[in-house]
């Protein structure tokens, strides 16, 4: 059987099994959480970007990439979401695209709220040559090599995929990056596993080493005895928030083990697919901009004074 055809079938059994467990009402959390996520993000990179001062600092910079990398992922996984719900067929060329900036825009995020770590670890371990460790012309060179490398994977694949394809016509039921990548996995499984298996490891001892060292660095400066201290509840905010970003990739690793074993089954798969797609993906990305929002004095600050400006403005126009 050809790929073609077993594309067709497992698209038409997996939407088949949506509607029999009338999943396609996970649209209405996901419509929900995705527009509250798009309307608080760009509202901070506004902040971000016309405050002159913000824009020159890393960790700002560092924010602002988090956010329009979530806000791209959030629009491929909400028009994915519709699509799959009002079961449009979509060329199977352009989902292995979507797929590709998909996976894209989630693993820059993680590699960005990792280097957000080690910005954080940087300056406090070297406050005063950080600013010179870090000017904002390296962190604009950075943040496109996280672009780049969070890219040349996903796109090679798809490349290689669509050099291999017979028929760049077909049409799919469904269109899911778990699909694409499985299918793409019966020809790389040992090069997609060691992707992300790497790439989560390497992120996961980073995270750990800088939060371990910034403890032992800053242990005898007294910010840690209070219960409720400010550096305590960061930590843990941050610490959430991480373990809510690498929680679904985790998940989706496991879904792609799952993905061609036959004593699982597939509503099972579907499921697990479905919450992971449609909830554990959005759950970061809804609570980040609020978290920043209130976590980073700077930001909130000249969110506020954008607030008192614009109702300024309005009450002059009233008058």
């Amino acid at each position: 059987m050809t790929s073609s055809v077993l594309i067709a079938n497992l698209t038409q059994d997996w939407g088949e099994s949506i509607r029999r467990w009338h999943l396609e009402f996970f649209f209405i959390p996901t419509t929900v959480i995705s527009l509250a996520t798009l309307l608080a993000n760009p509202v901070l990179l506004t902040c971000i970007f016309l405050s002159r001062t913000l824009r020159r600092e890393t960790r700002y910079l560092l924010v602002a990439n988090t956010l329009i990398a979530d806000m791209l992922f959030l629009i491929l996984n909400l028009a994915t979401v519709i699509c799959n719900t009002v079961k449009v067929q979509i060329p199977w060329l352009l989902c292995e695209l979507v797929t590709a900036v998909t996976v894209t825009t989630y693993c820059c995020a993680i590699l960005t709220v990792t280097l957000m770590v080690m910005d954080t670890y940087a300056a406090v371990r070297w406050p005063l040559h950080y600013h010179d460790i870090l000017p904002p012309a390296r962190t604009h060179r950075i943040l496109v090599g996280v672009w780049v490398l969070a890219a040349v994977y996903p796109f090679t694949l798809v490349i290689m995929m669509e050099v291999q394809r017979g028929n760049p016509q077909e049409r799919v039921a469904v269109c899911l990056v778990l699909i694409s990548l499985g299918f793409i996995q019966l020809k790389d499984v040992v090069g997609i596993h060691i992707y992300f298996f790497v790439a989560a490891l390497i992120c996961t001892l980073l995270i750990f080493y800088c939060y371990i060292r910034l403890y032992m660095v800053t242990r005898t400066h007294g910010i840690w005895r209070s219960r409720f201290s400010r550096a305590r509840v960061t930590l843990l905010a941050h610490g959430l928030l991480l373990l809510l970003y690498f929680t679904p990739g985790f998940v989706f690793a496991m879904e792609l083990s799952l993905f061609h074993r036959k004593d699982i089954s597939q509503d099972v798969r579907v499921w697990i697919s479905t919450i992971n797609m449609c909830v554990f993906m959005l759950l970061p990305r809804a609570i980040a901009p609020y978290m920043y929002g209130l976590r980073y004095r700077e930001l909130s600050d000249t969110l506020m004074q954008l607030l008192h400006k614009d109702r300024r403005l309005s009450q002059i126009t009233v008058s």
